[in-house]
């Protein structure tokens, strides 16, 4: 089906959604997700179970791509949609709620992919989490590993952070984080945790082969456990007018390192 066709049958099939009825939560063990490229990136998962579409109709016309056979889709006004999502929230017309994505384990995650894992240690800010999501997607990591009672559960704000990279960036989700970079460490990941304090900068400790990043929570840094884990402690080269980057701002910058000594061998 092309995609004019598409929009004309979803015009067809779609209801018609009344004034008021959005309550700003999901449904009972659902996400909701808002914004055109969250919603696109979600509907075009196959590891996703969808519940059902809110729509303008110019949001159905931003989209690419067709939507599943019958699939529900209900039309509704943009005041309708804004009660639906976080408050001031840019949901672009589009509101989708689906399941959770299901568990995805470290070995999983690293078949077939030799980029690098990026493990974050206590960082639970949802739009911090959802932009190393999206600098992670677009320099190939292999995955996004956190502790799973210190990391932000998916939402809105996350996906609209991470701009679809929620959808294809694995995120391992890890009781002990300890044990998992002891995993990473047998698998053949040299472990580099970013630290301000350091000696060495991270261009000189970026060995050949695996790379496993280590970033802590804004402020407090590594916990002293998480850092006695890593084989090294290397410093982005930032100069002395600001005394630290934005946990995100860091990790788009050690990726990039990462991603340009590959270039290089």
């Amino acid at each position: 089906m092309a995609k004019g066709e598409r929009k004309r049958a979803l015009r067809g099939r779609a209801g018609r959604m009344k004034g008021g009825r959005g309550s700003g939560r999901a449904s009972s063990g659902q996400v909701r997700l808002w914004g055109r490229h969250p919603v696109e990136a979600a509907l075009m998962n196959p590891a996703r179970s969808h519940s059902k579409l809110w729509a303008t109709r110019e949001g159905i016309e931003s989209l690419d791509g067709e939507l599943p056979e019958n699939f529900p889709v209900e039309y509704a006004e943009v005041t309708d949609l804004a009660r639906m999502v976080a408050r001031d929230a840019p949901h672009q017309g589009l509101v989708l709620e689906c399941a959770p994505l299901e568990d995805v384990h470290l070995d999983e995650a690293i078949a077939g992919s030799d980029g690098p894992l990026v493990i974050l240690d206590q960082v639970t800010d949802p739009h911090n989490v959802g932009a190393i999501l999206r600098s992670a997607a677009a320099f190939g990591a292999a995955a996004l590993v956190t502790q799973d009672r210190h990391a932000p559960p998916e939402s809105g704000v996350l996906a609209k952070s991470a701009s679809g990279a929620l959808e294809t960036v694995p995120w391992v989700r890890v009781v002990n984080l300890a044990r998992t970079m002891d995993e990473m460490a047998d698998a053949g990941y040299w472990r580099i945790g970013l630290d301000g304090e350091a000696e060495a900068n991270l261009a000189s400790a970026l060995p050949v082969g695996r790379v496993a990043l280590v970033l802590g929570a804004e402020g407090e840094g590594m916990r002293q456990n998480i850092a006695a884990h890593c084989d090294a402690l290397a410093r982005l080269p930032i100069g002395n007018a600001i005394e630290s980057l934005n946990v995100s701002n860091a990790a788009a910058i050690a990726l990039y390192a990462v991603a340009t000594r590959e270039a290089s061998q």
